[in-house]
């Protein structure tokens, strides 16, 4: 009787040989020291490849090939933009691609990478994932946009740097910059100082946002002049906010009235942008916030935008992302405690 051999055959090998163009410096695609190489064999463990001149000739599942070469793509065309690469970029652009061939993305990398929203002080501000584009993209086509994810997604940021460009723009005539001072639960006059020294901690990140997008000698004049206000959420009530573009940072807490209030400050030739993240609420227990409620209620409402930022888009140190999914974990994991009816309605 004859054997048979169910020795499995040896997985299907590709090989090709991406030319870089003359033009474009193998240094600036290869990372000083091959540390972008580097980052690639990490990408592509199952993949080789081998650099000899401008050819990097690649060896591997057809699959992870062609995979690579869209990458070098990719990165050649960030390059040829002018823009330099670094680990980060190509880890991310690695990510877009693979998000791409699962089909759950459809952005090229080079186009995210290379959007500039902002240039100030020798650097120039631009989203780093998918969704930050996309946040970005919204923040232009929309009058209302609640941007909601983890810390260290650049919300916030980018919606300060949206601001300081329609305003270098004239596309409105003031930013109004705002956030609940719920630490101190609004309760500022029992903190020691003058009303300055009382708010100035909790609106500290607003400020340090500036400065990083203009000239520091320049934002005194501004705020002097109304055109750049940056004050807690309690002082928005009662006002009508014309040709104004005003950010709601920390939006998650608020309380679903305090949103109402602020939402309906908006005028004509405004936006508002909302931001927070509704795994860290700070409201007294019992207390609702208006950020996780605010969806369910403008679902619908033409002109309106919410944008999802998760922890893929975390663009601090590395162990930000996993600390977030961990706390994410750990959230799901926990007996969920509802508050009783009579806490609720106080």
């Amino acid at each position: 009787m004859a054997s048979t051999d169910t020795t499995p055959e040896p997985p299907a090998q590709s090989r090709h040989v991406i030319v870089v163009p003359p033009e474009v410096p193998m240094v600036g695609l290869l990372g000083a020291r091959d540390e972008l190489l580097r980052v690639l064999e990490r990408a592509f463990t199952r993949t080789d490849v081998l650099v000899r001149g401008n050819e990097i000739t690649v060896t591997g599942a057809p699959g992870e090939v062609a995979l690579l070469e869209r990458l070098v793509d990719q990165m050649t065309a960030v390059l040829r933009s002018g823009q330099p690469l670094s680990p980060d970029a190509v880890e991310r652009s690695v990510a877009m691609l693979r998000a791409q061939a699962a089909g759950t993305a459809d952005d090229r990398p080079a186009d995210v990478l290379t959007m500039n929203i902002l240039s100030s002080r020798g650097r120039t501000i631009r989203p780093k994932t998918v969704n930050q584009k996309h946040y970005v993209d919204a923040i232009d086509s929309h009058t209302v946009v609640f941007g909601i994810g983890p810390a260290g997604t650049g919300k916030t940021y980018l919606a300060m740097a949206k601001a300081v460009q329609a305003l270098q723009a004239k596309q409105v005539n003031r930013i109004v910059l705002t956030r609940p001072a719920v630490e101190a639960g609004e309760r500022l006059g029992f903190l020691p100082g003058t009303l300055t020294d009382k708010i100035d901690p909790y609106l500290r990140p607003l400020y340090d946002a500036l400065h990083d997008m203009l000239d520091p000698d320049s934002i005194p004049r501004l705020m002097a002049a109304g055109t750049i206000e940056v004050a807690p959420l309690a002082y928005m009530r009662g006002r009508t906010l014309n040709d104004a573009f005003i950010i709601l940072d920390e939006a998650q807490n608020t309380s679903p009235e305090q949103m109402k209030m602020f939402l309906t400050r908006l005028g004509f030739g405004s936006k508002i942008v909302v931001t927070g993240d509704v795994t860290q609420v700070d409201l007294p227990s019992g207390t609702e916030s208006g950020l996780r409620v605010v969806r369910d209620i403008l679902e619908g409402i033409e002109d309106v935008h919410f944008s999802r930022l998760t922890s893929s888009d975390v663009v601090r140190h590395r162990l930000v992302g996993e600390i977030v999914d961990a706390y994410g974990r750990w959230e799901e994991a926990r007996p969920r405690v509802t508050a009783p009816h009579s806490a609720r309605k106080r």
